[in-house]
């Protein structure tokens, strides 16, 4: 188990970056999902609830000061993730594999120890 983050934005975000892609464990397997891949499933609309939600991360990090270059990636990471994650099976597949929030929570933490 990871410490616990010490900056706020981070706590704060670390529960939406699990919740959207860390929240279930697939049965049989170490790989767990959230509710993008699973929100993904229908397309197009769920790949673009996911991306709103993903955007709280954003602007957590824009409010806590984080790095121009870092909230760049982490726009580059929602939009690969909406944008492969909305093609059919292929998308579905790459969202179990791209965890966008999760790769997001770890720039802003990265950026803000900086």
């Amino acid at each position: 188990m990871e410490p616990e983050p010490t900056h706020p934005a981070v706590r704060r975000t670390k529960r939406v970056a699990w919740l959207l892609d860390e929240a279930i464990r697939i049965p049989g397997t170490n790989r767990r999902v959230g509710l993008d891949p699973i929100l993904g499933l229908l397309p197009f609309v769920g790949d673009f609830v996911t991306a709103f939600f993903s955007l709280y991360i954003v602007v957590e990090a824009i409010i806590a000061g984080a790095k121009k270059r870092t909230i760049v990636r982490m726009l580059v990471n929602i939009g690969l993730d909406t944008v492969l994650g909305s093609l059919p099976i292929v998308g579905d597949l790459f969202d179990v594999y791209w965890k966008a929030n999760v790769k997001n929570r770890k720039l802003l933490e990265e950026s803000l120890a900086s």
